[in-house]
């Protein structure tokens, strides 16, 4: 670059010429970079009557939301792709009473935007809860708990 430079004055005077071209046509609008994913949104898919109380991020693919209606007492969890353009991907979600697998309610497949909602009873126990994006896999375990009596 620096030898073009000093020998060629009409070669950096091209360069230049070009620079500006690039710099023009990404001013337009071209991008050349990847955009950068928007993270899942939780967006009522649970239902009238819940409220987002908790979430696990997927990183790069998704976010899991833990959902609660207080009125029924009951849980619900989501699993979200962060896009929803594309291939299906194994995607899956889950939520039982704590350590009760005799409660566990699970839904897995492809899906191309999220998997759920899955509903669990809970009112008054805490929750083990988690999903899957592409082979990709997020829990918690004893959370949320309710008021025990």
């Amino acid at each position: 670059m620096k030898r073009a430079v000093r020998t060629r004055v009409a070669g950096a005077a091209l360069l230049a010429a070009a620079t500006t071209v690039t710099t023009l046509v990404a001013g337009a609008g071209t991008s050349v970079a990847a955009p950068a994913r928007a993270a899942a949104a939780y967006n009522r898919e649970c239902g009238s009557g819940y409220t987002q109380v908790n979430q696990i991020p997927i990183p790069g693919r998704g976010t899991v939301f833990l959902a609660y209606n207080a009125a029924t007492g009951k849980n619900c969890v989501v699993t979200k792709r962060n896009s929803s353009s594309g291939s299906p991907l194994w995607v899956g979600s889950w939520i039982q009473r704590n350590k009760e697998l005799k409660s566990k309610q699970e839904q897995y497949g492809f899906f191309t935007s999220y998997s759920g909602p899955v509903h669990l009873n809970a009112k008054g126990t805490c929750v083990d809860w988690g999903g899957e994006i592409d082979g990709y896999a997020v829990a918690r375990y004893k959370t949320n708990c309710g008021t025990l009596a």
